[in-house]
């Protein structure tokens, strides 16, 4: 018995190990920041990739690691979040890359309900950019910590102290440089590490592999000035003095709890300021954490597994008509062949071959851990935001469905192909690429997408991944409205269904909504019926 205890003592620590040693984040920033050229440097720091790909380079006929659709690869965009993993230093990193462009920022909300921790990427030149600073609410909403990697720095761009300025005024952050560069655009020569006392130097020939940094213990040493000229010596002793005066010292706790943000300096494409910014992030940002269910708080080292859809994916490999459910992990151990509860179903499913990626590689695993992403097989049974879970009945919270910003018909353009259509708009929708409305008054089908860009993703996908062809038309609707009443029967609810038949529809999971036309009416209908309640967002 006494071994047996050992044993169990063994697992047990063995287990918490494996949480402790996860970091599970995402990289979110406004298109062209540069996102996922830092994912893809970063995976080449973490021995994951030997050769980065120039993402948009038409010359090298190579696209980034993480961008894997075929509409991904012609435009040069991300349109869907990839998952990736790669071990460094004994921590397992598992990356989010989310798309950049305001039209797939559903995704990219999603996909934040599964981190832990983000990195926002900052262009040098643009600075702060709207679609960051609509991201970066989302992470205050979700108290996620966050680390600023402002890119690009062998470009023309602003001041170094501008930039932090305007981090700090736009974004409402408390920053902390944690290196800052040495000159900028033409004149820049490198990176000063405030966190580890050490000055990296630029060397353009050197894109495609990791730089050396050279360990200086005094800013003040004579080697600097050697290395970098008396000049640019001579102002980083000032740059740096001006940091440790106006700015406060890292605090870890304040970073954890979002009450302060750490600000890296580098340039992705060049490799340069990457491995600074991964050797911080290892030994700061948080393993797996909380998470908040309709019952209680899950904390990740229970000993029973619990987990949550948080994106789905169809025809990740064109040649299989594969459709993946990413599961993000909250607690205890995810094991294949083994029969886990679907929630929303009650019925039991195991997963044969559950995977773990590197962008559209994938590899099965037996065993996974919180803060781990698993892609398991769905043949339409699952949806985003279903819990799993060893048998207790557990909904987690924070995955909602926003109101679309742009909604047209959708035609069939080949009736032979019905069936297709059918199951391309079902199989997209239950991916969370748009929002399937279906009108009361004459069952036609209406698509709403928050970005006009998603409609032709749809059009391209369907036809290439189903073989089938559609066409839109446009339809005048200004917001899309869920509709909460506390009896079906009211008199009150009744007329409203009578006098508005023409504008209700449901969406796909047979929820009420109200299509209305314009701001006046939405008013207007929210004065005349004031029993009943108008969401502007699906999870209520």
């Amino acid at each position: 018995m006494k071994n047996n205890g050992i044993f169990e003592t063994n697992v047990i620590m063995n287990f918490l190990e494996e949480i402790n040693r996860r970091r599970t984040f995402g990289i979110v920033s406004h298109p062209d920041a540069g996102k996922t050229t830092l994912t893809e440097k970063l995976l080449l720091f973490g021995g994951a990739i030997q050769e980065a790909g120039a993402v948009k380079s038409q010359k090298i006929k190579k696209s980034a690691t993480s961008d894997f659709m075929e509409i991904e690869k012609q435009r040069g965009i991300s349109v869907s979040t990839s998952v990736l993993a790669f071990n460094y230093r004994d921590i397992k990193i598992n990356i989010l890359d989310t798309p950049g462009h305001k039209d797939f920022a559903e995704d990219t909300y999603r996909t934040l309900t599964a981190v832990d921790s983000v990195i926002v990427v900052i262009d040098v030149a643009k600075g702060v950019e709207e679609q960051t600073e609509k991201l970066v609410e989302v992470c205050k909403m979700r108290k996620i910590p966050i680390i600023v990697f402002i890119n690009k720095l062998d470009r023309e761009g602003k001041d170094g102290f501008d930039l932090l300025d305007e981090v700090e005024k736009k974004l409402n952050f408390k920053v902390c440089p944690l290196s800052f560069p040495i000159g900028m655009g033409y004149d820049f020569q490198g990176v000063y590490n405030l966190w580890e006392k050490n000055i990296m130097l630029f060397k353009e020939e050197n894109k495609q592999k990791i730089s050396e940094s050279i360990k200086i213990n005094n800013i003040d040493d004579p080697i600097v000035k050697e290395l970098v000229g008396e000049n640019a010596a001579n102002k980083l002793v000032e740059e740096i003095e001006i940091i440790n005066e106006v700015y406060p010292n890292f605090s870890e706790e304040d970073y954890l709890n979002c009450k302060q943000q750490p600000v890296f300096f580098g340039s992705a494409l060049n490799n340069f300021g990457v491995k600074e910014l991964l050797d911080c992030f290892i030994s700061v940002a948080p393993p797996p954490t909380r998470k908040n269910s309709d019952e209680r708080i899950v904390e990740p080292n229970e000993n029973k597994f619990t987990g949550f859809i948080f994106k789905i994916h169809a025809n990740m490999d064109p040649k299989h008509r594969d459709r993946l459910a990413f599961i993000k992990i909250v607690s205890g151990r995810f094991k294949r062949n083994t029969p886990y509860l679907h929630v929303r179903s009650n019925k039991k499913f195991k997963f044969s071959s559950p995977n773990a990626f590197f962008a559209e590689k994938k590899e099965i695993v037996n065993e996974s851990f919180p803060g781990d992403i698993v892609g398991v097989h769905d043949s339409g049974n699952f949806k985003i935001g279903d819990s799993f879970s060893e048998g207790e009945k557990i909904i987690f919270k924070g995955i909602p469905s926003f109101s679309p910003e742009h909604f047209r018909y959708i035609n069939n353009l080949d009736p032979m192909k019905s069936k297709q259509l059918a199951k391309g708009i079902d199989q997209l929708m239950d991916e969370g690429v748009a929002q399937l409305f279906i009108l009361e008054m004459n069952g036609r089908k209406i698509i709403g997408t928050v970005g006009a860009l998603q409609f032709e993703v749809i059009q391209y996908r369907l036809e290439h991944e189903y073989g089938a062809k559609c066409s839109y038309e446009n339809l005048n609707i200004h917001k899309a409205c869920w509709i909460e009443t506390e009896s079906n029967k009211s008199v009150e609810f009744l007329d409203f269904k009578k006098l508005k038949y023409k504008f209700l529809a449901k969406d796909k999971s047979g929820e009420l909504v109200f299509l209305a036309d314009s701001s006046f009416t939405l008013e207007m209908t929210k004065q005349k019926y004031p029993s009943l309640k108008f969401h502007n967002k699906s999870e209520f």
